[in-house]
């Protein structure tokens, strides 16, 4: 699984086979069960994850009230930068939806892939950039779309997702509550 991972770093920087080998050395398999965490809120991210099979979804506990505000699935990678960069105490949870099988590095371990691999640095910032511009995306969607367009994005992004994710989470994630979702669908249903 480590190979699908290598390839993804691949399309972003050159890796030699030597950088290649230090890859598979950095980064361990994990798997999480489902309905298990990867963080919980109050811990601190001490890894990212690489998701070789399964989904996950990030969400905060408001009052009570479960808010999910992303998913990630094979192929991406997972981490709450906002606490692993600093090693603070996170405000978000990630948690398994399915099985998970994972490769993951520590943040320590990550700092040597940096230095060692002649362009870490540079697969670094590559990858943040895209979280940062994603989540900024996401923010101005919440705020400037209605929940039927933020459902229609959903889908033209994620449209192998709806199977494998409960209804109340896709809810969540746009804004309503499940029975405005489902009228939502019957309306994008009909149209589509």
């Amino acid at each position: 699984m480590i190979d699908n991972l290598v390839r993804i770093i691949r399309q972003t920087i050159e890796v030699s086979e030597t950088e290649c080998e230090l890859i598979a050395m950095l980064f361990t398999e994990k798997v999480y069960k489902k309905g298990s965490f990867f963080l919980s809120e109050g811990d601190i991210c001490k890894h990212v994850g690489f998701i070789s099979r399964g989904l996950v979804r990030y969400y905060i506990n408001d009052e009570g009230e479960d808010k999910t505000y992303y998913f990630s699935q094979e192929n991406e990678f997972v981490c709450n930068y906002e606490s692993f960069v600093p090693q603070q105490p996170s405000k978000q949870n990630i948690q398994a939806l399915e099985d998970c099988t994972m490769q993951v590095i520590s943040y320590n371990d990550l700092q040597t892939f940096y230095k060692k691999l002649k362009n870490g640095d540079r697969f670094g910032r590559l990858v943040i950039e895209q979280v940062f511009i994603k989540t900024l995306q996401e923010l101005n969607s919440f705020y400037t779309d209605p929940a039927d367009i933020r459902y229609q994005k959903f889908m033209a992004q994620h449209p192998d997702l709806q199977q494998r994710i409960p209804q109340y989470y896709i809810a969540s994630f746009v804004g309503v509550k499940p029975q405005s979702l489902s009228r939502i669908r019957k309306k994008y249903l009909l149209n589509n």
